[in-house]
């Protein structure tokens, strides 16, 4: 049980998101009341005084959030990550997001070949790409706002530079292809 809360604690810190257990369990492939024990257990684990996050819960949705005790470093900490210019990584990755979107972060670590949580999320928190939930997959896909176009000007992705040469591009179709 205990690597099960493991993989429980893991895909709520990736997700940044409220996830349902059901969602939970069809992603480890085990019974929603096993995820729903680890989830109380992992409760217990954060309701320490000293515990810098928490997990929250309404109904059947759970989420890793910081903890309120901590809620003005966190927003201090969120207005400085969301108000300076964007970094050389985050630039390319809202670059490959517009012209690729939308896109899932595999694809999109595929193209740059390095991990992108991070950045997608704080690509996000400024407004400039948005999380689209798949039903018909398990994975969200990733796309350029309306701020970001309205940020640049646009009024579509399409008045990009080179759009419809880049955006169905062979070797970005080739590097996206799943087998």
């Amino acid at each position: 049980m205990s690597n099960l809360i493991s993989q429980i604690e893991s895909i709520l810190f990736v997700a940044g998101k409220p996830l349902a257990s059901k969602k939970i369990a069809k992603v480890l492939t085990v019974k929603e009341i096993d995820v729903v024990n680890g989830l109380e257990e992992l409760i217990a684990k954060y309701s320490a005084n000293d515990s810098g996050v928490v997990l929250l819960h309404t109904n059947d949705e759970w989420q890793l959030v910081s903890s309120p005790e901590n809620k003005e470093v966190a927003e201090k900490f969120v207005k400085a990550e969301i108000s300076g210019e964007l970094t050389r990584p985050q630039l390319e990755t809202l670059t490959v997001i517009s012209y690729c979107g939308p896109i899932t972060k595999p694809e999109l670590e595929q193209i740059r070949g390095v991990n992108c949580s991070l950045i997608i999320r704080n690509l996000m928190m400024r407004g400039l790409v948005k999380e689209n939930e798949d039903v018909t997959n398990l994975l969200p896909t990733y796309e350029a706002t309306m701020e970001y176009l309205r940020h640049l000007g646009l009024q579509s992705l399409a008045e990009l530079p080179e759009y419809q040469e880049l955006h169905k591009h062979q070797y970005i179709t080739a590097a996206t292809k799943t087998d």
